[in-house]
């Protein structure tokens, strides 16, 4: 039995995707705390309609020559990175980044996270009993 063909498994494997993926972020975020003039990006939030659809993200290929073959290609990851255009607050240095800001964001994901997986055991654990499975 293909899990990922069942629509709720699909949904929870992509939004455990997606907090993966914010997790990266956020951790560069923090890694970058000290940078001059960085500043800090987070992951667009998962649209479970476009993800529905299953549609892949398409990115337009550049072109430096007019006799080049203009086309698209899947993006390399469905989620994509924003910076912060108004941040909370900048150092002297022109750093953006806010460590409290950024932890809160690393615990709602990592109680997002826990929830999916919590999600995903439950229903799996159903799927075993309605076959007459054990746990």
């Amino acid at each position: 039995m293909d899990l990922n063909k069942v629509t709720l498994f699909g949904m929870l494997k992509g939004r455990m995707g997606w907090l993966a993926r914010r997790q990266e972020v956020l951790a560069q975020n923090i890694a970058n705390a000290d940078t001059p003039l960085y500043k800090p990006s987070d992951l667009k939030p998962l649209d479970f309609q476009a993800y529905l659809s299953g549609k892949p993200n398409r990115i337009p290929l550049a072109t430096t020559n007019p006799r080049h073959i203009s086309g698209t290609r899947d993006a390399v990851s469905p989620f994509s990175a924003q910076q912060n255009r108004t941040p909370y607050e900048t150092s002297p240095d022109g750093n953006a980044v806010v460590l409290e800001e950024q932890m809160g964001k690393i615990s709602e994901t990592q109680l997002q996270h826990s929830l999916s997986t919590e999600l995903y055991r439950k229903h799996i654990g159903m799927i075993k009993m309605a076959l007459g499975k054990s746990r």
